[in-house]
């Protein structure tokens, strides 16, 4: 990307690096440290035209979400699991789904987001603004 004069890196977060509690302490020091890393690798690859952006989304309901939070919510069905993420966002009606995650991803990665870099786009609908993180109890489920 150097000897051409631009480019776009773009890093994976996760809204567990902007709050404790959300996982285990090792995962969610090692989400806080990405935005960190893109800051200073940005500073350092503007002067050759590269951009150096990060995303970090919410909770998505893919196997490997399901099984972890499963973890903390045992005897629930990955389906309610499903439905108990799907259920964290804020903006009503709408689910984080993996093609959310994609297409922040292309954004950052256009032209239309040519002057963009340095930055941590949070992709969560609105939960990191406004909730806390609470999974119901498994007799709470219905």
């Amino acid at each position: 990307m150097i000897p051409k004069g631009y480019g776009s890196i773009i890093c994976t977060s996760s809204i567990s690096g902007l709050f404790g509690g959300l996982g285990p302490h090792p995962y969610t020091i090692s989400k806080s440290t990405i935005p960190g890393v893109v800051k200073s690798v940005a500073s350092e690859l503007c002067g050759a035209g590269i951009r150096v952006n990060c995303i970090s989304p919410t909770a998505i309901p893919t196997p490997m979400s399901l099984y972890q939070i499963g973890k903390f919510i045992p005897g629930v069905t990955y389906e309610q699991i499903g439905e108990i993420v799907s259920g964290l966002s804020a903006l009503k009606g709408a689910k984080c789904e993996d093609i959310d995650v994609a297409r922040a991803a292309l954004y950052l990665a256009s032209d239309d987001a040519k002057f963009i870099s340095g930055q941590n786009l949070i992709v969560d609908g609105g939960f990191t603004s406004i909730k806390n993180f609470a999974f119901p109890s498994p007799d709470q489920i219905g």
